[in-house]
């Protein structure tokens, strides 16, 4: 479900004296772990897969390659680029010479596949070798979705933070003077800024649809702090209150802009999400819920209006969880068959763990840095509309979807309810709940 390329950032940090306490966290000692002779100096080289693609980002990404060579000079990198999860995930269960050693993902759904047939190798003798302990090294959503079931076969490589974008010029025209905190503030807005025109609009406050682009329900339930599972494992979406006070509060929203069948005209006139024809850049919705990525692209497109950023308004009953917001982000593991995994760890490693490298990163591909340390760098990108988003990674309520052992299987479900339930096709929601929920288990018992 997260396979969207994009540019990352960094996670804020909580004060200056944690800062230093954590700017060394991941550094750690030299690893001899491993089947390669990399530790002794012998020379190895060692194959790097990735997504990425766009020359700004793979450009960034060798040059990360490169600090790690002149700090290893015995260890050579062989970077591929572009390449997709499926490719991957086939050449690591195939094995042998030609598999890589180390590969990256954009797809957090994927992590309980890797892990529990592990493609990718547990990570944590090696962390546990280097004194790296994760939970100080990390902030907390993003370690959730590297590891299952207490496997850590992944770490996080720059992450993606979702909060509002708010068109500043529609706001100062409809009178409203702030960003709204909460839903309800954030209804009346999204009405006061909706100007129809007809049987359609001049300009929508927002697009709640789950068609509309971003506006999905596992962004929606990052607000509301949904767990989807119980502690025994199963599905918990039918008693979970905060899933059918989300579906409840975006139907309620859709009506009160004009209905299902008006806001699916007015949205077939979008443009491509990932284009200056983007409905936001365009002016078409005036509130919009978005990536970090969307403030480079916005600066780039140079729209003709005031724009800023705000975390996403919580519930009003969680007030105080303001500044949350939904994460994920890209991963980095290990093969598990590699015969080079010495090596293989200290790239993982200063990919991951180096603060220079995560903030440079970050810096060049407008991602938000995955390390606690690298979130609180005075060298981090200091645009403020930009800031909002690495506020929202170091934030504690901070949340995201967890990992299960058939990928992202769970919140299609979710969402293929949400279409039932805003478009009409299903008006009993806790009927619906209730049959997602045996749906999301029984495809889980599945996979077992």
């Amino acid at each position: 479900m997260h396979s969207q390329r994009r540019p990352r950032r960094t996670a804020a940090a909580t004060g200056a004296a944690v800062l230093a306490l954590l700017a060394t966290a991941c550094t750690g000692t030299n690893s001899a772990g491993g089947t390669d002779d990399s530790a002794s100096g012998k020379d190895v080289t060692i194959t790097f897969w990735h997504g990425w693609s766009q020359e700004n980002e793979t450009r960034a990404i060798q040059a990360n390659v490169d600090a790690f060579q002149k700090l290893h000079p015995n260890i050579h990198v062989k970077v591929v680029g572009d390449i997709a999860d499926d490719k991957s995930e086939q050449a690591l269960r195939a094995g042998g010479p030609d598999a890589p050693d180390v590969v990256s993902s954009f797809t957090t759904d994927n992590v309980g596949k890797f892990c529990s047939a592990h493609v990718w190798a547990d990570l944590d003798p090696l962390l546990r070798k280097d004194g790296i302990d994760p939970a100080k090294t990390f902030p907390a959503a993003m370690l959730k979705y590297s590891r299952f079931e207490g496997d850590q076969c992944s770490l996080p490589l720059l992450g993606d933070a979702y909060g509002l974008y708010y068109n500043k010029t529609a706001f100062a025209a409809a009178g409203i003077t702030a960003p709204p905190k909460t839903l309800s503030e954030f209804d009346q807005d999204a009405v006061k800024l909706t100007i129809a025109e007809g049987d359609t609009y001049k300009q929508l406050g927002f697009m709640p649809d789950f068609h509309g682009y971003e506006s999905t329900p596992s962004h929606f339930l990052g607000q509301y702090g949904a767990d989807y599972f119980g502690a025994d494992g199963t599905s918990d979406i039918a008693t979970d209150p905060r899933v059918a006070a989300m579906f409840t509060w975006q139907k309620n929203l859709i009506g009160k802009l004009g209905g299902f069948e008006k806001l699916e005209r007015f949205r077939s006139g979008f443009g491509d999400e990932f284009s200056a024809k983007n409905p936001f850049e365009t002016g078409q919705v005036a509130m919009a819920i978005d990536g970090e990525w969307r403030t480079a692209s916005i600066a780039d497109d140079k729209v003709s209006f005031d724009w800023a950023t705000a975390p996403f308004p919580v519930p009003d009953d969680q007030a105080d969880t303001y500044g949350r917001g939904y994460q994920t982000g890209t991963i980095i593991g290990i093969a598990g068959g590699s015969r080079k995994q010495s090596a293989a760890w200290e790239l993982v490693k200063y990919l991951t763990c180096d603060t220079d490298a995560v903030v440079d990163f970050a810096n060049a591909i407008h991602n938000v840095p995955s390390t606690i340390a690298a979130l609180g760098s005075p060298r981090l990108d200091a645009d403020p509309d930009f800031r909002t988003f690495v506020d929202i990674a170091g934030n504690a309520h901070s949340d995201t979807t967890p990992a299960s052992i058939n990928g992202g299987a769970y919140q299609l479900s979710v969402q293929n309810l949400g279409y039932a339930y805003e478009s009409g096709r299903q008006t009993d929601l806790a009927a619906g709940l209730k049959a997602t929920a045996k749906e999301i288990d029984a495809a889980v018992q599945q996979a077992k």
